[in-house]
């Protein structure tokens, strides 16, 4: 009688899901590594559809990762790097471009070394993934959101029909930061895990836009200018790209490239200078020499016949009064100084910084206070440039901890095991 009743109880452990919360790539990854290693799992998400971030990157083009070395790629994580490392090994670029290939979209590099889909579209990856995802079992209930911790170790979740209380095997989270609330990343999440006991970093904008007081004049004409091929400093850093002037500031690839020391030079001081360099490619001396004013020449027709822009022209102004010798002139063009005030909302970040303090974290993502709860993806206290690194880092963690998730959850179910034999 006993041995029936301990081989029952090692179906029903055996029978018990694997949950994921969150239904993004991190999610999802972790959902598939759970189910390839043989876990019945249940995907939970507050949306009425799975992925709609990872949607809404698509429409650029679907930066997948970066094709340049692994060392290289590590880099770009900062402080988080050896953290991220063992993850990001075990499911580097390489491995990712294949998983996508066997998806049916084929991935091809850049001239800049960004990793895209042939078709440049996150629908059709979306799609043949989780019809991969349904083929291996793994159920997705939508518009069940994540409202707390229950006792025992049971999880909370807010539906149309009431509230349900749900116990699991384990749980891998991958509830993402708070850049873009409207497509599920709201950071509801962080009350919580710190009612849990769990230490959350402060969630903050990351590859974000920042805040310029303009004048009427640049706000009214320029808002929505670009400012092509130019560099930016910031003390010892210095990038070039591309920029976009808004209504309120400045935003655009290269100010991402610098917005988390850019952030912190706020944080710390309320404010902080960035250098602008509209002509990165013609040195100061050279600049001047096409400064020189002809006689009856005004400031503005100069400055465009040495290859100014009316929007660099105007933000030179916006730094103060234009010098009126052609060496001041060119000191200002290469190094027009504007004042930042603050990090755009994070609600228009691109990703998020902040997050699960890595202390509360061991080295297979599970949750040193809560057995059996890993964590993934951006709800990490991680963050990373545009370019590939945001969604590689995302899909190598959700493949890590759904991984170590499906360890722990067998591990769980030996001693009843053990006990039928």
């Amino acid at each position: 009688m006993h041995e029936k009743a301990d081989e029952m109880a090692a179906d029903n452990a055996a029978a018990r899901p694997a949950l994921v919360v969150g239904a993004g790539p991190a999610g999802l990854m972790a959902a598939e590594a759970m189910a390839r290693a043989g876990r019945k799992v249940v995907v939970h998400d507050a949306s009425p559809s799975p992925a709609r971030k990872f949607l809404l990157a698509g429409r650029g083009g679907l930066n997948l990762t970066h094709s340049e070395p692994l060392p290289l790629l590590l880099g770009r994580y900062g402080a988080a790097a050896d953290r991220l490392r063992p993850a990001i090994e075990a499911f580097p670029p390489e491995a990712l471009r294949h998983w996508a290939a066997e998806l049916g979209e084929e991935t091809f590099v850049g001239s800049s070394g960004r990793v895209f889909p042939k078709s440049f579209k996150a629908t059709p990856l979306l799609r043949a993934w989780l019809r991969r995802l349904a083929a291996l079992g793994v159920a997705l209930t939508s518009r069940s959101r994540f409202v707390g911790f229950g006792d025992g170790g049971a999880l909370r979740f807010a539906s149309p029909q009431g509230e349900d209380i749900i116990e699991a095997a384990a749980v891998v989270f991958a509830l993402g930061g708070a850049s873009w609330p409207r497509l599920g990343s709201d950071g509801g999440w962080v009350e919580a895990f710190g009612a849990a006991g769990v230490e959350v970093r402060p969630l903050a904008p990351a590859n974000c836009g920042f805040l310029v007081a303009w004048s009427d004049h640049v706000r009214g004409r320029f808002a929505g200018a670009p400012l092509k091929t130019i560099a930016l400093r910031h003390g010892d850093a210095r990038v070039r790209g591309e920029a976009v002037v808004t209504a309120t500031g400045l935003e655009g690839g290269a100010i991402y490239a610098l917005s988390a020391r850019l952030r912190d030079a706020i944080a710390a001081d309320g404010g902080t200078t960035l250098a602008l360099d509209f002509r990165p490619d013609v040195d100061e001396g050279a600049l001047a020499a096409r400064l020189v004013r002809k006689p009856g020449q005004s400031v503005a027709t100069v400055l465009r016949k040495a290859g100014l822009a009316p929007v660099a022209a105007a933000l030179m102004r916006e730094a103060g009064p234009l010098p009126e010798s052609p060496e001041g002139l060119a000191t200002r063009a290469k190094r027009c100084e504007l004042r930042l005030t603050g990090a755009a909302p994070i609600a228009r970040a691109i990703s998020t910084a902040g997050g699960v303090a890595w202390s509360e974290i061991d080295d297979d993502f599970m949750l040193v206070r809560r057995p059996g709860l890993f964590v993934a993806g951006e709800m990490i206290d991680w963050e990373a440039p545009t370019g590939g690194y945001l969604l590689q880092a995302c899909f190598s963690t959700g493949a890590a901890a759904g991984r170590a998730a499906a360890r722990f959850a067998a591990a769980a179910d030996l001693p009843a095991a053990g006990r039928a034999g």
